[in-house]
């Protein structure tokens, strides 16, 4: 199957935020689920109109956010992705585009690797100076009780030109060493929030990078002994936030030992509920 959904938002002198653009196609059907809110932010709600992704998807998913426009994007469900009949690959290609004094969040549900899958996400995104982002992606290493397939996600980040970030994870039966202590060690979810926000002080930027690594936890076995570095059963969640080089931004990764552990780590450490007000073309932002 082949889709593709398309997302244009701009900034309206009345409306806060319009959308100019809301298209798509199974299984990507974008739809408007709530007005403006006070700070002129648009939500929108991506819907599954089948099964996917499934082997020999090719799906693809388009964002333009104006310059002063906000935009908010969230998914009803995780997605699933599943073998297909043809023994193919899936893939899921996102381009993001922000112009300054622009803000886009991208908020969806994790993306869970079934047994069997041969899943590749790859996400572009490119910030002019001045926009603002925050961008959560996470991965449920198969289903209850059954091996990951392989899945892939590789993300580039560009911020007014800059790259500031170029990540790629790869896990699954052809992955080499993705579940020992280099990658996941054991982990069956892991997540990242990316942010970018130019409004942020040096002061305020270094009070949120100084977060430091969330502890690292591991569960006791059943017979009560302390699970050891090769018992992938045990509980495990460890987060951390690093300061990217070469722009206001920051990654905070996470890892656990299920979706709800990493969405803990990753809503304590950044601001995903709402973030500060994003500079503004002619207008600094505070302690600017």
């Amino acid at each position: 199957m082949r889709a593709r959904a398309r997302i244009v938002a701009v900034a309206d002198p009345v409306r806060g935020t319009r959308l100019a653009a809301l298209r798509g196609e199974p299984p990507l059907l974008p739809r408007r689920t709530s007005p403006s809110d006070s700070n002129g932010e648009v939500q929108l709600h991506l819907v599954g109109g089948a099964a996917g992704p499934l082997g020999g998807d090719d799906l693809r998913i388009e964002i333009e956010v104006g310059p002063g426009a906000r935009l908010c994007v969230r998914s009803v469900a995780a997605s699933l992705a599943l073998p297909g009949p043809t023994g193919g690959g899936s893939r899921l290609h996102i381009t993001a585009r922000v112009a300054a004094g622009g803000r886009l969040r991208w908020l969806p549900e994790p993306l869970i690797g079934a047994a069997g899958c041969d899943h590749r996400t790859v996400t572009s995104i490119a910030l002019a100076e001045g926009a603002a982002l925050l961008w959560r992606e996470e991965l449920v290493c198969g289903r209850y009780a059954e091996p990951v397939g392989d899945v892939r996600i590789e993300t580039t980040l560009r911020y007014g030109g800059r790259t500031l970030l170029r990540n790629d994870l790869s896990v699954g039966p052809r992955a080499s060493g993705w579940s020992g202590a280099a990658v996941l060690d054991g982990a069956r979810a892991v997540g990242s929030v990316l942010l970018v926000e130019p409004a942020w002080s040096g002061a305020a930027w270094s009070e949120f990078t100084s977060s430091g690594p969330a502890p690292y936890d591991s569960a006791a076995r059943p017979d009560g002994a302390r699970a050891g570095a090769r018992d992938v059963t045990a509980a495990r969640s460890a987060a951390a936030v690093l300061p990217l080089a070469g722009g206001p931004a920051a990654l905070v990764s996470a890892v656990g030992s299920d979706p709800r552990s990493v969405r803990a780590h990753l809503d304590r450490l950044s601001p995903v509920g709402a973030a500060p007000e994003p500079v503004t073309p002619g207008r600094a932002g505070p302690g600017g």
